[in-house]
């Protein structure tokens, strides 16, 4: 019989890339992780991993092997859902995590409406960026994350995870109170195209949004400032260095002399938010009762 612990060894390999990636994500040394798959390659007599460079490629056998250990685990997520579920009401630790937006728009009020309902139930708050969400999740360090869609996420159809949608989060353009466009509470946004504009740096996720929609409404931004913060930004805008596109869900406080303006026509750029799981996952009812929070809470703050 197979040892399932060197399966997760083979799992944590093939998600990180390299031995000693997932031997950090296990608390294993990386002669201990290589040990067992060397332990489980010789079990099945067959070759799993091959030198690659500095790092290691599966082989054909060892993607076959994965997508079987995928469903196990996925299986095994079940069954302790199962197991939970026979209690009356969601009780125990659920951990969820998020970035920043997610955290203070939808995370912590959900967390505490959680602990009000269920008061066997101790929430755990970790503030993560999208790509670490993904790492928890696997490493089995968080149970639920929000997290923002992005092509460098796993696929939508990967089985290690179950991604819904939660909410759309339309982008709104930021300009002066000042400003000849202030007065309006719409605009498209190739309106904007002679603008002086304030946008992410280089491998910033949101100066791919802002290229993105102004290149769909037929400019290319006249870029005068760079900023990765939403404040930053707004406090940009505000002293008259230029407008920008900042999402509705994003949150600046004490910011003066700035107005938002939605914007029409098509497309409308946006932001998709996703919950994310273990594969198998939702059966748990503080899982389930944390997904149906947010639902809620998303539904709540769209309006």
């Amino acid at each position: 019989m197979i040892d399932l612990r060197r399966l997760r060894v083979l799992r944590a390999v093939a998600y990180y890339g390299t031995v000693t990636a997932a031997a950090e994500s296990l608390h294993l040394t990386p002669s201990a992780a290589s040990q067992q798959i060397r332990q489980l390659a010789r079990e099945l007599d067959v070759r799993l991993l091959e030198p690659q460079g500095r790092r290691v490629r599966l082989t054909p056998a060892a993607r076959g092997l994965l997508a079987h250990a995928d469903v196990i685990e996925a299986q095994w997520e079940r069954a302790a859902a199962e197991l939970h579920a026979l209690g009356e009401e969601p009780a125990g630790e659920l951990r969820m995590s998020g970035f920043p937006s997610a955290m203070c728009r939808l995370l912590a009020p959900v967390a505490g409406a959680l602990r009000a309902a269920h008061p066997r139930l101790d929430v755990r708050l970790r503030e993560a960026e999208p790509a670490d969400c993904y790492d928890l999740l696997f490493d089995c360090e968080t149970d639920l994350a929000v997290v923002e869609a992005s092509a460098e996420a796993p696929a939508r159809g990967d089985q290690r995870f179950e991604q819904h949608t939660l909410i759309e989060d339309p982008f709104d353009l930021v300009v002066p109170e000042d400003h000849p466009l202030a007065a309006r509470t719409a605009i498209e946004l190739a309106e904007a195209a002679g603008e002086q504009w304030i946008i992410g740096p280089p491998g910033v996720w949101s100066r791919q949004h802002v290229l993105a929609a102004c290149s769909a409404a037929g400019f290319g931004p006249n870029v005068t400032h760079e900023a990765c913060d939403w404040t930053v930004t707004a406090v940009m805008v505000s002293n008259g260095l230029g407008v920008a596109l900042v999402p509705r869900l994003a949150q600046f406080s004490g910011v003066p002399s700035i107005r938002r303006l939605r914007i029409t026509g098509v497309p409308v750029p946006s932001r998709t938010f996703l919950t994310v799981t273990r594969r198998g996952a939702t059966g748990s009812p503080a899982v389930r009762a944390a997904l149906d929070a947010l639902q809620v809470r998303a539904k709540e703050t769209v309006g």
